[in-house]
């Protein structure tokens, strides 16, 4: 008696119980999606509820990047590959020409938003990997 009462006593605690789940989230899905859904769930040894709660969960976790974000992270990428372009001539004592600066300048411009996204999809894939899960193909715009 004594042992189901301690069991008892700590599933009552707050700490160790899990809140009530009392809203409800659906939507309306084909055949072809729930299929891919399901194949989803099962690979990671789950149903189909459980998987598309935890993957709701998992992205409101996540503060969504803004244009204003996104566009820094550009612009600090583009920083980079101007100093990566130029700092090597410049510390062996080399001048580098206006028309190879323009050069410089061009392609920094042209190149820096795809490296930024390649940056990126290589981030997400090594934590998608560190998760555990199947990294997905990422479209990445290659410099």
């Amino acid at each position: 008696m004594s042992g189901q009462m301690t069991e008892i006593t700590r599933m009552t605690k707050p700490s160790n119980r899990r809140l009530a789940r009392t809203r409800t989230v659906s939507t309306r899905v084909t055949e072809t999606e729930y299929a891919a859904l399901q194949e989803q769930a099962w690979s990671m040894g789950k149903n189909v509820c459980d998987w598309v709660r935890e993957c709701i969960a998992q992205r409101l976790e996540k503060v969504p990047r803004t244009n204003l974000e996104t566009h820094l992270f550009t612009e600090l990428v583009g920083i980079q590959l101007l100093l990566i372009n130029t700092l090597g001539p410049i510390l062996r004592g080399e001048r580098m020409a206006t028309e190879e600066v323009d050069v410089v300048f061009r392609q920094v411009q042209t190149r820096k938003a795809g490296k930024a996204q390649e940056i990126l999809s290589k981030r997400l894939s090594r934590e998608l990997e560190g998760r555990g899960a199947q990294p997905q193909t990422a479209r990445t715009a290659i410099s």
